[in-house]
């Protein structure tokens, strides 16, 4: 075939071509029906902080979508017929010492503040369970109890009892967040009885005199009762806060046997009789001595009033808790306390808090999650002599006008924000590096808490009822998702 009959040949068969696609007589040329993208749903909120701090509790702007491809990533299974503990509440100790800074800041300022401490608002962490000191704790300016005499004296009858060293600071502010939260928990915790009713006459160290058991009982029971008439509502105690820490200021060395006597014997039979209902809660110190409470725990006169036991995590590991529920499945379990340093460094304090205090505790059973302190000046003050020095509020108090959120306020916020009293942990596996947690809300909402261990980032499914999303956490990450 020459050159003339090969173009021949394409020009008859392009003239056919356009011929045959032609619109015939009467009808209109078809054209396809354009195909509309596939919009995914988002199926699931993603909040994040991350360990370089460029990202602080901030909602992503992703979809995550439930489906059912499959790929080789690990799974983190959640499952909503395996229910466990109801949760009580997330937060930290309000201080003598918070309150006074909180109270230093102007009107608006500490209004901003409260909402955006106790609020459920988009600003808010919706913190629900507080502990205070019953008298003051080493984060007070100054140590007192609610019925100190002067050298020599007694007061059997409590007739000098006043709440007074409190009403400048702490009692106002409690009034105030009252009136954010009115159902939010607190927890009262002594470091000390009055000096006169210890062996040693001191605020630091010395023990409970037995003769004085009885008039102490009556000490925690006029206290309840006078924090009532207030309008605040104790919904819990310990005997003690750190029995086996004598030498803090203010602090009481009380062995268990000691707390066992006290309960079983006046503390127990006066809430009894005064009809006090706030849970009596044991122990209130480090993980490394879990048969403390344990001991309290199996005599049973004692067991019939208490609610539960109580940790912190300076000794010890947070698995000491589920040794205490396997002993007394039938008793809560708190955890209290837990600090960050003034020395500490953001991106590790936020994955050991997270993994231990928020992650930890409730894996193994706890009902309440707290960090430390909420609050202090730029100096880490106010403490007493003798007392902490590099205990770092969740809020640094800058000045009148001016405060700073610091590491505890994003570990308790990535829990407190989401998980409402009342929630109710659910079954989560373990996967890799990934520590989580999860839960199922009263409003019927699940939130798994995720902590990425390791220094790199993760890829990972989240699978719920046969589905999954599928989506990835930076090395040290910390996220909160809610479907």
């Amino acid at each position: 075939m020459n050159k003339r009959i090969s173009m021949n040949f394409f020009l008859t068969t392009f003239i056919s071509f356009v011929f045959n696609c032609s619109p015939k007589s009467g009808t209109a040329p078809s054209i396809p029906t354009p195909v509309p993208p596939v919009v995914m749903s988002n199926d699931m909120d993603f909040w994040l902080t991350k360990s370089d701090q460029s990202v602080k509790l901030v909602k992503q702007n992703v979809v995550l979508h439930f489906d059912t491809v499959a790929n080789t990533n690990q799974t983190i299974q959640v499952d909503d017929s395996q229910t466990k503990q109801t949760i009580e509440g997330f937060g930290y100790t309000l201080t003598g010492g918070s309150a006074q800074v909180i109270s230093s800041l102007n009107a608006s300022m500490k209004a901003q503040l409260l909402q955006e401490l106790f609020g459920n608002g988009d600003n808010g962490i919706a913190v629900n369970y507080l502990r205070i000191s019953l008298g003051a704790s080493d984060l007070n300016a100054n140590t007192f109890s609610y019925d100190d005499m002067p050298a020599g004296q007694t007061d059997p009858t409590l007739s000098n009892f006043s709440l007074s060293p409190d009403k400048d600071y702490l009692i106002p502010l409690l009034k105030e967040i009252l009136l954010i939260n009115p159902n939010i928990r607190i927890m009262a915790s002594p470091w000390s009885p009055p000096v006169w009713m210890k062996d040693n006459n001191s605020t630091i160290g010395g023990s409970l005199q037995t003769v004085n058991y009885d008039v102490y009982a009556k000490y925690f029971v006029k206290y309840i009762q006078a924090m009532k008439a207030e309008g605040i509502t104790i919904d819990a105690i310990t005997p003690q806060n750190e029995p086996l820490n004598p030498a803090n200021n203010p602090s009481l060395l009380m062995l268990a046997s000691e707390q066992s006597n006290f309960i079983k014997n006046n503390l127990g039979p006066a809430f009894l009789a005064a009809n006090i209902n706030a849970k009596i809660i044991i122990y209130d110190h480090n993980c490394d001595k879990p048969e403390y409470p344990v001991s309290i725990l199996n005599d049973e006169a004692a067991k019939q009033y208490i609610a539960g036991s109580a940790f912190h995590l300076y000794g010890g590991n947070i698995n000491a808790l589920s040794s205490v529920h396997s002993a007394h499945p039938d008793k809560g379990l708190y955890f209290t306390e837990q600090w960050t340093s003034s020395t500490g460094d953001f991106g590790g304090d936020l994955k050991w808090h997270v993994k231990n205090v928020i992650i930890g505790t409730m894996l193994n059973w706890s009902k309440v999650a707290l960090e430390w302190n909420l609050a202090n000046d730029a100096n880490f003050g106010p403490h007493t002599t003798g007392g902490c020095t590099q205990c770092k509020g969740a809020i640094t108090i800058n000045s009148a006008s001016s405060y700073s959120k610091n590491v505890a306020f994003y570990i308790v916020a990535h829990a407190s924000k989401f998980v409402p009293t009342g929630s109710i942990r659910i079954a989560s596996n373990a996967s890799g590096n990934l520590n989580n947690v999860a839960f199922k809300t009263a409003a019927g909402k699940t939130v798994l808490i995720v902590e990425n261990e390791s220094t790199t980032t993760e890829y990972f499914n989240i699978k719920s009822n046969g589905k999954w999303v599928t989506t990835s956490l930076d090395a040290g990450s910390v996220a909160t998702f809610i479907w």
